[in-house]
């Protein structure tokens, strides 16, 4: 039975779909040793090459979900020519990704997989899947920074979700956000006159940071598992996403490219 070539790559572990799709759109992606358009289908017995490498079936993989709190000048990408990259800090053996981002200058929980069909649902914003920071900014908060904070900010030619803001100290708040724009949170501050001093994401839907120290990784418990992929289940399928959004000036979507499988030490 043939399958869609993008969820082929991405049920491999390779990449997200999303990255699966530059991949074939930027040609270089073969089956069978010919060039293939967007939407291709192939066969369990196709080769499928990416630059030249192959393409493993997904059964053969044992999906991995990891927890990682990532400390500050650590980025969220793939990138093998950005040395601080998270693949090169955590060099895990399997082939991994981080699901979503974590600002640089952030730190906190970020998920990292080798499951691309999970990826896709948990960063669809219509899903409303929670993520929980605690933030400290510059100056004293007000009342008014909460409201306007939790009911909305212009910012990318949008208003921000109406979301959870509680004050937690003379400098210190939490929020709790349902989508993910670039640089969400800085630039929601931004926009009332404040700077982020320190931000830390302690949760994403059912998983917490806990007492997980920074720089170290865990496996997800099977309890967090299930819950994780009962609280997706109705998320909408990669077919059903319209194509992705196009990046800003920042150029925080990148392409995914070859991930080396240890970080060698010095």
């Amino acid at each position: 039975m043939s399958e869609s070539l993008n969820k082929y790559i991405s049920s491999s572990g390779f990449c997200s779909r999303r990255e699966a799709d530059k991949l074939i759109e930027q040609a270089r992606v073969t089956v069978n040793d010919e060039l293939v358009l967007p939407g291709a289908r192939v066969n369990p017995s196709d080769i499928v090459l990416v630059d030249g490498e192959p393409i493993k079936g997904a059964a053969k993989k044992r999906p991995i979900y990891i927890a990682f709190n990532k400390p500050v000048g650590v980025t969220s990408t793939t990138d093998v020519n950005d040395k601080s990259n998270i693949i090169y800090f955590i060099g895990h053996p399997k082939r991994i990704f981080p699901i979503g981002r974590l600002d640089k200058d952030s730190d906190g929980l970020i998920f990292l997989t080798n499951d691309g069909d999970i990826v896709n649902k948990i960063l669809r914003a219509s899903n409303n899947h929670e993520k929980e920071y605690i933030v400290t900014v510059d100056k004293a908060i007000t009342p008014e920074f909460v409201k306007k904070m939790s009911d909305g900010i212009p910012m990318l030619g949008t208003v921000t979700k109406k979301c959870f803001v509680r004050q937690e100290g003379g400098r210190r708040f939490r929020i709790i956000l349902t989508q993910g724009l670039n640089r969400q949170i800085r630039r929601m501050c931004e926009y009332l006159g404040y700077a982020v001093v320190t931000l830390t994401r302690i949760r994403i839907m059912n998983v917490q940071l806990g007492n997980l120290a920074i720089g170290k990784w865990r496996y997800l418990t099977l309890p967090e598992i299930d819950k994780l992929n009962e609280m997706v289940a109705e998320s909408t399928k990669t077919e059903e996403v319209s194509k992705p959004k196009k990046t800003d000036k920042t150029g925080t979507e990148r392409v995914i490219q070859y991930i080396p499988k240890k970080r060698k030490k010095t």
